[in-house]
């Protein structure tokens, strides 16, 4: 079309094209938003489902470590209840005079082997529900599981060993259910520090794990 032409249009056909051009501009400034709008949006939502994913994962390991913690230790009420009874058992044992186990009476005897055996029955069926005897003697004084009575002196162990046992004391896996009372030696050498735990190679499958 001629510039001549293009002049000699109708005043209505220019502002009829005019108008036209402003509408295709305007539709793809409008598409441009839309999609601006749907990016924004799906990065929101997949924020939203890594926080779901990552609070489904913790719940899910709460849930693990509330159930291991409910298969060891839910019997940990009854059997701190049993070992008092174990306790007597054993006083009973203790409290027979070394006369009359030599009597040689068949029937004392007997009596003693019973209470004896159901003592170690007792423990055995304990030990198999995650219970454990602490008998420290020798080792070095714990304060989680063991609780000083006294003091002795004694020169040729380390100072902080336990030397004597007087009631021994039960653990439940890493929780003491009742602790060992002992007498510890004091005035000895200085127990040797212990050396430090160097750090192992890293588990890369633990690390995906935790």
């Amino acid at each position: 079309m001629s510039d001549q032409a293009k002049d000699e249009r109708a005043p209505e056909e220019i502002e009829a094209s005019q108008a036209s051009g402003e509408r295709a501009e305007g539709g793809v400034d409008g598409d441009y938003e839309a999609l601006v709008r749907l990016l924004k949006e799906n990065e929101e939502l997949k924020d939203r489902a890594l926080r779901i994913a990552a609070e489904m994962e913790n719940l899910r390991r709460r849930t693990a470590r509330d159930v291991h913690d409910a298969r060891t230790y839910a019997v940990a009420n009854f059997a701190r209840d049993m070992l008092s009874v174990s306790d007597n058992l054993r006083r009973a044992l203790d409290a027979i005079p070394a006369e009359a186990k030599a009597s040689g009476d068949a029937g004392f005897k007997a009596l003693i082997e019973g209470v004896d055996l159901t003592e170690r029955a007792m423990l055995s069926a304990l030990e198999r529900h995650g219970v454990k005897k602490l008998a420290p003697e020798g080792e070095k004084f714990d304060p989680n599981f063991h609780q000083a009575m006294f003091e002795v002196p004694n020169t040729d162990v380390p100072a902080g060993t336990v030397v004597q046992v007087v009631q021994p004391g039960y653990s439940i896996g890493d929780r003491v259910l009742r602790p060992a009372m002992v007498g510890v030696s004091k005035g000895g050498p200085k127990a040797a520090a212990e050396a430090p735990v160097e750090p192992g190679p890293v588990n890369e499958q633990a690390e995906k794990d935790a």
